[in-house]
């Protein structure tokens, strides 16, 4: 049996730790040695210094566990513990040098999330949760907003990098969303984003074919804070990442509804 709190407070540590290392080399970040993984998709030296790292960690920590990486380290498995880890979400960001970025890590077994850490490095915030337990800041228990109104709503937009399969879909969510909703942004880091709702600062996140490392931490932490998280038609396979409402919960069904047309 592990012992989830003892584990997440050492996954703490090495997100922090990564997170230190991201913003040192920040300072002198050379975008010359940036990559287009697909149109508008980037990843630089520091994602897979991160993922080097946060695999190297991870794995002494439980070394029966496989791992699921955006910058491809593993794969789906068969080990009874998976690690799902986002050295860097935001990177368009970090390379521009905007925040927000951060450093997500899930573990989860074969049926259900057991932990996760999201460390939002511009912010020094340091999001977590595991299976039973309360959601926390920086060690401070953190809950959804109430708001249950759309007029009085934030609400966090997501554009993937898959522009021709996604425009029909926020072309409809501006229409329907610019001047209703009290607030609409693009922020480009979908971990901190859906943390944001956690602690109550948005009230929903919306987008589309994301990975599983992108969501995996910070769903975890905002069930455990109390939201909901679905797919568009209302679905559990949110995991999976091609579709993701995330929300306080009160504001779900009408988001849903603004979703389907």
């Amino acid at each position: 049996m592990i012992d989830l709190e003892n584990l997440c407070e050492k996954v703490q540590q090495i997100a922090r730790k990564a997170g230190s290392c991201l913003a040192e080399e920040q300072k002198k970040f050379d975008r010359a040695r940036v990559e287009e993984k697909g149109a508008h998709n980037y990843v630089s030296y520091v994602d897979k210094e991160s993922e080097r790292y946060l695999v190297e960690k991870l794995s002494a920590l439980l070394p029966e566990a496989g791992f699921i990486a955006e910058e491809g380290s593993g794969s789906l498995a068969d080990e009874a513990y998976c690690w799902l880890i986002d050295p860097l979400d935001g990177t368009s960001n970090y390379i521009h040098d905007m925040a927000p970025y951060a450093v997500s890590i899930a573990l989860r077994n074969k049926e259900e999330l057991l932990l996760g850490v999201v460390y939002e490095i511009s912010r020094d915030e340091c999001f977590y949760a595991w299976k039973g337990s309360k959601a926390y800041l920086n060690g401070r228990e953190i809950h959804v907003s109430t708001v249950s109104l759309l007029d009085k709503a934030f609400i966090a937009l997501g554009f993937p990098y898959d522009s021709d399969r996604y425009r029909p879909m926020a072309l409809r969510l501006i229409d329907k969303l610019y001047g209703f909703a009290g607030g609409t942004r693009l922020l480009g880091s979908a971990a901190s984003e859906i943390c944001y709702i956690a602690c109550g600062r948005f009230e929903a996140r919306i987008e589309a074919y994301l990975g599983p490392w992108d969501v995996a931490a910070a769903g975890l932490i905002l069930m455990q804070a109390g939201g909901r998280l679905t797919d568009f038609a209302g679905g559990d396979t949110w995991p999976e990442a091609k579709q993701v409402l995330a929300s306080n919960g009160v504001l779900h069904d009408t988001i849903l509804k603004l979703i389907k047309g």
